[in-house]
């Protein structure tokens, strides 16, 4: 479960229960029920990559998304080693939001190991604050959140809540970088793949970063 990191010194306490290798967490596609939730979830387009063969992207072979025609606040879903990555365009309001949320996730700076790498330990989780890049899979039990891009009222919620990622399962919570609220199933925030972005900024490959390469 998701605890606050607040009241421990230097060091972070990390959940025992958690995986050596977060990469191996399967994407489980299940059909729960989604009660007490005002307001439709998002229809996210899952859009074909610039990639490899198939079996270079089972591999593991990075993957590049053109994501120069996303519009503000719209997300698409593409495919790297079998999982889905969300990226999501973040509009001005929703980088306001998540500054709201620092006081009520568990992990705020992103500080527990294994899901968030040195680029993407900031407040908007990101290279470039405007665009989100996460895998879109709940760190539970490996089902698929569902995006809420706008400010959503419902029973169990926060309230406000300025919109984020509801795993239908178990209850777990994210906003908009991913963050997983404080007391929930989840153990961790959502992970972030490595990518860069092209010279033009109209691209991005995942899987590949500054030191590593997939």
């Amino acid at each position: 479960m998701s605890q606050d990191n607040s009241s421990i010194g230097g060091s972070v306490a990390v959940d025992p229960n958690l995986p050596p290798d977060p990469s191996r967490r399967r994407w489980v596609t299940t059909a729960c029920a989604v009660g007490g939730v005002a307001g439709v979830a998002t229809a996210v387009p899952f859009v074909g990559s610039f990639a490899p063969s198939e079996k270079a992207r089972a591999a593991g072979a990075p993957v590049e998304a053109d994501i120069s025609n996303i519009p503000a606040g719209q997300m698409i879903t593409v495919e790297w080693r079998g999982k889905p990555v969300w990226i999501l365009h973040r509009t001005a309001a929703q980088l306001e939001g998540i500054k709201k949320d620092n006081s009520v996730v568990a992990d705020p700076d992103s500080a527990r190991p294994g899901f968030t790498p040195a680029f993407a330990k900031n407040e908007f989780r990101s290279r470039k604050p405007e665009y989100l890049v996460v895998i879109g899979i709940c760190t539970h039990l490996g089902c698929s959140p569902t995006p809420h891009l706008a400010p959503v009222d419902g029973a169990g919620l926060p309230s406000p809540w300025e919109g984020g990622f509801l795993c239908p399962c178990h209850g777990s919570i994210f906003d908009l970088s991913g963050r997983v609220y404080k007391n929930k199933p989840a153990p961790d925030n959502l992970e972030v793949p490595p990518y860069t972005f092209s010279a033009d900024g109209k691209r991005i490959t995942i899987g590949a970063d500054d030191t590593s390469k997939a």
